[in-house]
């Protein structure tokens, strides 16, 4: 009885959208469980197992460690994304980016360093059989 309230509260978490409006310059760190939509300015650290959505004026320098991003905006600095990012024709990213799969419309400008461990499989050893 009380099991289901707790599991209705923890995904009701991730279904909220948080915002930071066109217009709006915010300097710090901040976390959340939600997602995210950033139409204005982060100077500092944003940091959330949801969803980033990094709107056409939106602009982030500094953190960003989420569980998938869609940027149309631009990006300066470190970004960890464990699941997908997705770049769209508008997005500017620079710095450093580590994310499980990305992928990139044409148009948009990615001058970072790129590491992806998503989707990696090991290699087997010789004592394993291979399968087909």
């Amino acid at each position: 009885m009380f099991s289901d309230s707790k599991k209705s509260r923890s995904s009701a978490d991730q279904r909220e959208q948080n915002r930071i409006a066109a217009g709006t310059f915010i300097t710090g760190e901040i976390s959340g469980k939600g997602c995210f939509r950033i139409e204005g300015t982060l100077e500092g650290s944003l940091k959330t197992p949801g969803k980033v959505v990094i709107s056409k004026g939106g602009v982030i320098n500094g953190t960003l460690e989420c569980d998938s991003a869609d940027i149309e905006g631009n990006f300066n600095g470190k970004l960890l994304v464990k699941d997908v990012l997705s770049l769209r024709g508008t997005a500017h990213i620079e710095g450093e980016v580590i994310a499980g799969k990305l992928a990139v419309e044409t148009g948009a400008v990615f001058n970072a360093t790129c590491e992806m461990n998503g989707g990696i499989k090991p290699l087997k050893t010789k004592n394993e059989k291979r399968s087909a």
